[in-house]
C-alpha cells in the first residue's frame, strides 16, 4: 500500500498538470512544456527545448501529444541527416583509419535508430508509452555509444559529438513529453 503523503503528491502533481497544460496553448504551451520537461529531466536544457519546438512546422496549433509527435519527428530528421553527414565524411580518402572505423560504426548505429524511431511513433500513436519509450531510450544509448568509439583512443576527436548530442537531448524531450502525458492520463 502506498503512504498517505505518496498519493497526495501523485494527486497534487497530476492536477497541477492537467491545469498547466489543460489552459495553455501555442507557444506559451512549448515554453511550458520545455519548462516541465527540463524540470524533470536534468538531460532537457530548456533553451534547447524551446528553440527545437518552436522551429518545427505545426506546433504552434500542436496541443501537449502532439509535440510528443513533434519531438519524435525531430529524432527522426535529426538521426537521418546525421546518417547522411556520416556517409559523406566517410567518403574523404585522407581520413585517419581509427576515425573512418568509428564513423563506420556510427553509421551502422544511426543505421539502426531509423526503424527504431520509426516503432517509437508507432507506438506513441497507439499510446504504448512503454514501448515507445523502450525504442527512444535505445536512440539515446547509440548516440552515446557512436561518440564513446571516438574517446577510446587518446586524442581522437569526435566530427559527430553536436549530432550526438542534440540526438540525446531530442530523445530526452520525447521521453519527458511521454512522461508527463503519462502522469497526466493518471
Amino acid at each position: 500500500m502506498r503512504p498517505p503523503l505518496f498519493s497526495l503528491f501523485l494527486f497534487s502533481f497530476s492536477l497541477y498538470l492537467f491545469t498547466f497544460f489543460h489552459f495553455t496553448t501555442g507557444s506559451n504551451l512549448i515554453n511550458d512544456t520545455c519548462k516541465v520537461c527540463a524540470k524533470i529531466d536534468p538531460n532537457v536544457k530548456l533553451n534547447f527545448c524551446t528553440t527545437s519546438l518552436q522551429a518545427a512546422p505545426a506546433s504552434e496549433c500542436a496541443d501537449l501529444r502532439g509535440l510528443g509527435i513533434i519531438s519524435i519527428r525531430l529524432v527522426k530528421y535529426n538521426v537521418t541527416d546525421t546518417r547522411c553527414k556520416i556517409k559523406q565524411l566517410m567518403k574523404n580518402k585522407t581520413l585517419d583509419p581509427y576515425v573512418k572505423a568509428c564513423l563506420y560504426d556510427c553509421f551502422q548505429l544511426y543505421s539502426d535508430a531509423i526503424p527504431s524511431v520509426e516503432k517509437a511513433m508507432k507506438y506513441y500513436n497507439s499510446k504504448n508509452y512503454f514501448e515507445a519509450n523502450i525504442q527512444i531510450s535505445g536512440v539515446m544509448t547509440m548516440a552515446t555509444t557512436c561518440e564513446d568509439g571516438f574517446k577510446e583512443k587518446k586524442g581522437v576527436v569526435s566530427p559527430l559529438t553536436k549530432r550526438s548530442n542534440d540526438t540525446y537531448q531530442l530523445s530526452a524531450i520525447v521521453l519527458s513529453i511521454m512522461s508527463v502525458i503519462q502522469n497526466r492520463s493518471q
